[in-house]
């Protein structure tokens, strides 16, 4: 019999405690950060409509941060990214939703990215 991870359990409830605080609507859209072992990715969600407007990933063809080898770095990089691709869409301000991640390391610089890249949060 499979057992659920403690770790999992707690992360999904850090999830569901975070996400009945903040909706995205079309003004001012989510922007949703998934965290995996390799790789970084985030969506920009208008909830209002169920649908996601940008997406950018360290995975991604139009990913050019191939010679970063720091993880840090790489989601800094993904942070620009997005944050360049959600001005070319007219979007200025996003609601920023952590997934469940705590605020440190990858999670942070990919917000100081993406703030740096225009984005406002």
């Amino acid at each position: 019999m499979a057992k659920t991870s403690q770790k999992l359990t707690a992360r999904r409830k850090r999830i569901r405690r975070i996400r009945k605080n903040i909706f995205g609507t079309a003004d001012k859209p989510r922007m949703r950060v998934f965290r995996s072992n390799r790789h970084i990715s985030v969506q920009i969600i208008d909830d209002e409509k169920q649908m996601t407007l940008v997406s950018a990933s360290s995975g991604d063809k139009d990913y050019d941060g191939a010679e970063v080898s720091n993880k840090c770095e790489q989601a800094k990089k993904v942070g620009e990214l997005i944050a360049q691709k959600a001005l070319a869409t007219g979007m200025t301000e996003v609601i920023f939703d952590r997934g469940g991640n705590l605020y440190h390391g990858r999670v942070k610089a990919l917000s100081d990215g993406a703030r740096e890249g225009g984005l406002k949060f």
